[in-house]
């Protein structure tokens, strides 16, 4: 089959990832902690982390278990709150950290591996129900039940690389030298605010209804 047939359905979808992506929230208050203060190479990794958790809720909407996990309150509430308590406990270590920022570096203590950045980044998105409910839309909503599963594995991977590249480009920005030099004359108040957000976010998330 011609993936043409199914231009119209791939358009919107990429429309709505689009918003879905630039639109702020955990991730992106994610990727902006760990480039600030672990540098450009920790927020890079952290993005492809947030690219490879987008394939979770692609498998598990194509198998039909979006609607599942939606409709039962146990689940939701277990990947809700698991989400928001990480996002407590990232946010507690924001606001509780000490090191140094470096204009070419970042933070230079404590470092953190491309493994944990991969991590966090994962971990931030697999566990955001509000994640989970976008993607109840798309494959719900938008995308045909007939539609082939190897078309909606394509939308899966504009999906997925939509993330990476966006918040690469977030990562680039905020661990630009220049703005590194200016946020190392209030660090401490950048910690304190990105570490409050995170915990906002983290109390935002478990508030969540089905």
């Amino acid at each position: 089959m011609d993936i043409l047939n199914y231009l119209p359905e791939l358009i919107s979808v990429s429309i709505i990832a689009a918003f879905m992506v630039v639109s702020p929230g955990a991730d992106f208050v994610m990727i902006t902690r760990n480039s600030i203060f672990h540098g450009r190479k920790s927020g890079l990794y952290s993005a492809l982390g947030i690219g490879l958790a987008i394939w979770i809720h692609v498998a598990y909407s194509i198998a039909g278990l979006a609607l599942i996990i939606s409709k039962s309150i146990v689940l939701f509430s277990i990947i809700k709150y698991l989400g928001a308590a990480y996002l407590i406990y990232i946010g507690y270590k924001t606001f509780t950290a000490k090191g140094n920022l470096d204009v070419e570096d970042g933070l230079k203590e404590p470092e953190i591996s491309p493994l944990n950045a991969i991590k966090q980044g994962f971990i931030t998105n697999a566990l955001n129900p509000k994640t989970t409910l976008f993607f109840l839309s798309i494959f719900t909503q938008v995308v045909n039940p007939e539609t082939p599963i190897w078309v909606q594995l394509i939308y899966g991977l504009i999906i997925s690389l939509a993330h990476i590249i966006w918040f690469s480009v977030v990562s680039l920005f905020f661990s630009h030298p220049s703005l590194v030099v200016k946020f190392n004359k209030h660090k401490k108040k950048i910690e304190k605010v990105v570490g409050s957000v995170l915990i906002g976010f983290g109390i935002k998330v478990a508030l969540i209804n089905q």
